[in-house]
């Protein structure tokens, strides 16, 4: 039982912080910059600890970025606002987000002018249907060797669909239910404590108005544990955080 809790909190933990830290605050809005090196690591990294569910980089900044321009009108990617439930988002989501992977989708030039993360070779072999079935037999034969009864076989679909699941957590929950600091003419809420335990995304109402600050916290009691880990990094040279500006008060 140890073993499983253990392997299903790194899955998460690890998945979720290249989700915030790589896909979002480096994919979609260039907060730092990096060396080719560590941005091929980080990249790579991404892929590991999704997994099954790997999301292309260039695909989720585009995304990403229409969601900011577009948020909570109809031709926002994910707004929760315009669908009866959760499970009929993510499915809508996955349909935008297979078009941009696919070059289905017209893009407008406004949201690919900021450079995007590419790395062909590694989307080609990540985003393929042979390596996602490896990683769910991977995640089975773990289960296999260490889960005490079958019932805890019903957590592998999170391992399965760990990248989306928190997607839809953060754009389902923080854009309906919790708090907000700033009117920024859309739905987007801060739901805390549970933003801390999403590593800093579920501060969307924060975010939302400073969409290019890498700390999503701004109360006192609010906490972004990404941002300390991103000001480490700067400071060790890994990463350089780009100047921000000043936040208002109001």
């Amino acid at each position: 039982m140890t073993a499983i809790l253990i392997f299903l909190c790194v899955h998460w933990f690890f998945s979720l912080f290249f989700h915030t830290f790589f896909l979002h605050r480096y994919a979609s809005h260039q907060m730092y910059t990096t060396s080719k090196f560590w941005e091929r690591f980080f990249y790579f990294s991404t892929w590991f600890f999704q997994g099954s569910s790997y999301l292309i980089p260039r695909a989720y900044g585009v995304m990403h970025r229409m969601h900011h321009v577009y948020s909570d009108t109809e031709h926002d990617p994910h707004s929760p606002h315009f669908f009866k439930d959760v499970w009929s988002m993510m499915v809508r989501t996955r349909q935008i987000y297979n078009d941009h992977v696919e070059g289905k989708a017209k893009v407008d030039p406004e949201f690919t002018q900021e450079p995007l993360p590419i790395w062909e070779k590694m989307d080609k072999f990540g985003d393929n249907n042979i390596t996602r079935l490896v990683w769910v037999g991977l995640y089975i034969a773990f289960y296999a060797v260490f889960a005490p009864s079958a019932w805890w076989f019903l957590l592998l679909p999170i391992h399965f669909l760990m990248g989306p699941i928190q997607g839809a957590v953060v754009n389902w929950c923080g854009h309906k239910y919790g708090y907000r600091n700033f009117d920024n003419g859309d739905e987007s809420k801060n739901t805390s404590p549970w933003g801390i335990l999403l590593m800093g995304e579920l501060f969307q109402n924060n975010h939302h108005k400073h969409g290019n600050h890498p700390n999503f916290a701004k109360k006192w009691f609010e906490i972004d544990p990404t941002y300390p880990i991103m000001k480490v990094m700067h400071w060790v040279g890994i990463i350089k955080l780009k100047p921000v500006p000043v936040i208002s008060k109001h």
